[in-house]
């Protein structure tokens, strides 16, 4: 055997031995099933009802499931626990509305908008002292812990020259607190507060404009690899059919009672 004949026998044996490249959808098609992870304390999008998971989002990944022909696992994750159960593969997507976020972007794989995100202020009906969000200067506001809400709000108060932030695990222990008078005002995204205050209008309102800082968009979050690349193209083109066949806008009148076009690519922050 001459040197070139042991030589390709070499590169053929390492070539044998080497891997092939790992794919993620195809990793879930051979299982037959999408593992997720969501709070399902984040009403419209999700929340249990008499023990049943319902809300946007899961509307949403049912249809997106079936687009890709999957079974969809649906766990009930803490907000603080996601991104680093992500990263250590504990699932396959995070469902729950992430805002998306220059930082969030450049360590992970965002799908297409799912919802308007734009931080906005809810008060107590109890109350009218606060009218606008500069009004909560020198005010107590409880804010969702570890969010990009969380730094919206923490941004916006100190520009006006302070208020006391208080971080919440959940959202519902936020709005109990406001309900309360333990708090002049919550912050959240557009949606979640105009959902709140269309089912308990006599508890909450509005600040009018509700809104404050820069618009943002909801979506959902995977790894940022090459072994997940086909299945965030996966998703998106489900997003897009979805978009284009009316589902999107039939969910988001089912829960929000209006639509709102979203892009059909992901914003740069």
């Amino acid at each position: 055997m001459n040197i070139r004949t042991t030589l390709k026998a070499a590169l053929f044996g390492l070539a044998l031995a080497s891997p092939a490249m790992a794919d993620q959808l195809a990793d879930m098609k051979a299982a037959g099933k999408i593992v997720t992870a969501t709070d399902m304390h984040y009403a419209p999008f999700d929340m249990v009802v008499d023990g049943t998971y319902q809300g946007i989002t899961k509307d949403l990944f049912d249809e997106v499931s079936k687009e890709l022909g999957l079974t969809p696992v649906y766990q009930d994750i803490p907000w603080t626990a996601e991104l680093p159960g992500l990263e250590v593969k504990k699932f396959d997507i995070i469902i729950a509305p992430v805002t998306i976020t220059s930082e969030r972007l450049e360590r992970y794989s965002f799908g297409l908008p799912i919802a308007d995100a734009t931080v906005a202020l809810v008060r107590s009906t109890r109350s009218d002292a606060i009218q606008k969000p500069e009004d909560i200067k020198g005010k107590r506001v409880g804010v969702q812990q570890g969010t990009a809400q969380f730094r919206a709000l923490s941004a916006f108060a100190d520009g006006l020259g302070g208020a006391t932030v208080k971080e919440y695990g959940t959202t519902d222990e936020a709005y109990a607190d406001l309900a309360a008078g333990r708090l002049d005002a919550v912050a959240g995204s557009l949606p979640n507060l105009s959902y709140l205050v269309k089912q308990r209008g006599e508890t909450f309102a509005l600040l009018q404009p509700a809104t404050f800082g820069e618009h943002k968009y909801f979506a959902w979050v995977m790894r940022k690899d090459a072994e997940s690349a086909s299945f965030v193209a996966a998703v998106n083109d489900a997003l897009k059919k979805m978009t284009a066949d009316g589902r999107v806008k039939a969910i988001q009148e089912k829960w929000l009672g209006s639509y709102t076009e979203l892009p059909l690519d992901v914003p740069a922050k």
